[in-house]
This record gives C-alpha cells, structure tokens and sequence, in this order.
C-alpha cells in the first residue's frame, strides 16, 4: 500500500476500566518480535498517531492521561516527540468516555491549538464507539454536531455501522474503518462504503471479541490480501494491542501505511521495559521507522 499517509496517535483518557460492551482487555505482556529493522520506501509519508488513553485508567498507567489539562499536556509533549495524529477517546469530568458535542468540541479545539502552537497541523480523530453511548439513534444525533474532528473510528463488528457512516458523511467527518479480524472484511465490501472512507484502520488483537491465533503480520497480509483483490486503494493504518503493538508497527513501515502507538494499545517500549510516558513510546516509534 502506497501514498501519502499520517501516522495518528489516539488519545483517550480514563478514569475507569471500559465497560462491558468494549472490546479490549489490557494485558501487560512483552512484544514477541525481537529485530525491529525495518526496510521501507523512505518516499512515503506516515501519519504517526498516537492514542494515549483509549478506554482505560490509572490503575493501568499511573501517568495515564484522564483529565483535558493531562492529556493536552501529554499530547504537546507526544508533538514534539514526532507524532503527528491522536485518537481521542473523549472524557467528561468525572473521567467517563463520552460522545457529548460540547466536550468533544472543547476537547479538540483545545488539541487543535496545542498541536498549532507547535506549528504541527495534527489530524484529530476520535472513537464512536457503542459502549459509549448504546443508543444508535442519540450517538448519530450526537456525532452530527460535532465540530473539529477530522476523522472518526467506525467499528465492523459493531451494529448500525453503516448508519454511523452514512451519518458522518453527511456532515464531512472521514471514516476511519476500525476492522479488527479478516472476516471482518467481507462486511465492508458488502456495505458498499469503502469507496468513500478516508481510512481503513487494521486493528488486531490475540484478545476479544475474535481472540485471533496465528502471526499477527499473517493475519495483517490476508487483510490487505482481501482489501487489494477488491481493488481498494484506500490508505491503511496498521496496529496491534498488547503483544502485537510492535510486530504490527514494524508491519505497518514496512508497508508505508499508517499507524499508531500509545497507552490505549501498550504501555511497554519494544525492548519490554515500561515507558513512563506516551512520548517515549512514540519516540521509540520514530526511531523504529528511521532504523
């Protein structure tokens, strides 16, 4: 996959372990690939994102950025270490993963003015996820006002996707297809939607929903196996949680696709020791696709 493409970080902060309708459990394991060489098209331009709390709360990270003033000090802070993208998992004052315009709005305009202050024209993305808001209807009416975002991560494997989509679409926010398993690829053929997302974002996990067995890089080529005999063109953004994180970011420069790193996916640097902080992992990112 070629062209020219960011790599993102998203950027959620936690109070609490996610709820029982998220997907991710966070394990704290160390990465399986050993050599992070990477051999790739230095011509091609990776968006670099960086997602630095997802769904998840102190308890996994005692540095874990949950408050707005944590997490826009921690992404000036990830700027500056070469990220160039976040994924936002938005939080109200309690620290709970919300959908609500007015705090997604504050949210990313507070992010927007952080990243400019650094001259950086960061792409901001955020979740849409169900468990946020389970009602299909009032987390469409709550997207819809939405003001600032660039893109936004529609899961498959979630009901009434294809709505989200449609939704986003009219009112120009891009989709950023979250597309966990191969299966899951079928479904979005199906949809008839790929032409028009912004991203395709391949995101596996040995955990649930579909506790994936194999070589993450393996199942990552069988996505892109399927996604290019349909013809797609689309770019790609490659990641992995827990385990997986670095193989896949490895994968991903190798491939000139996007990609991200980030507490949301692991806290652990490629040699398995903990970092201290978003930045340092995507400081070890950068170093990684210059290696």
């Amino acid at each position: 996959m070629t062209g020219s493409m960011m790599f993102t970080w998203s950027l959620s902060p936690a109070m609490m372990a996610p709820p029982s309708g998220s997907r991710r459990r966070y394990l704290e394991t160390s990465p399986t690939t050993a050599d992070y060489k990477v051999t790739r098209d230095t011509s091609i331009v990776i968006v670099l994102q960086v997602t630095p709390n997802g769904p998840w709360g102190k308890d996994v990270h005692p540095n874990m950025p949950v408050s707005t003033d944590e997490l826009v000090a921690e992404l000036r802070a990830c700027f500056r270490a070469g990220a160039t993208g976040v994924h936002l998992h938005v939080r109200d004052r309690s620290g709970a993963e919300t959908l609500d315009p007015l705090v997604v709005n504050r949210t990313c305009l507070q992010v927007r003015e952080a990243a400019g202050e650094l001259g950086i024209q960061a792409e901001i993305g955020l979740t849409t996820g169900a468990w946020i808001v389970p009602d299909l209807a009032e987390r469409i009416a709550m997207i819809r006002e939405w003001e600032g975002v660039d893109c936004a991560t529609v899961n498959l494997s979630e009901p009434g996707f294809d709505e989200v989509m449609a939704a986003m679409l009219d009112v120009g926010i891009g989709i950023d297809v979250g597309l966990w398993a191969p299966v899951e690829t079928d479904r979005l053929l199906r949809s008839g939607l790929l032409p028009r997302v912004q991203r395709v974002s391949i995101e596996l996990d040995s955990g649930e929903p579909y506790f994936l067995r194999g070589e993450p890089t393996e199942l990552a080529q069988q996505v892109n196996d399927l996604l290019d005999d349909a013809g797609s063109a689309c770019p790609r953004l490659t990641h992995g949680m827990n385990d997986w994180t670095w193989p896949l970011v490895q994968d991903a420069f190798r491939r000139g696709h996007d990609t991200r790193v980030g507490f949301e996916d692991s806290v652990l640097l490629p040699d398995g020791a903990r970092a201290d902080n978003n930045a340092q992992l995507v400081k070890a990112a950068v170093a990684l696709q210059n290696s």
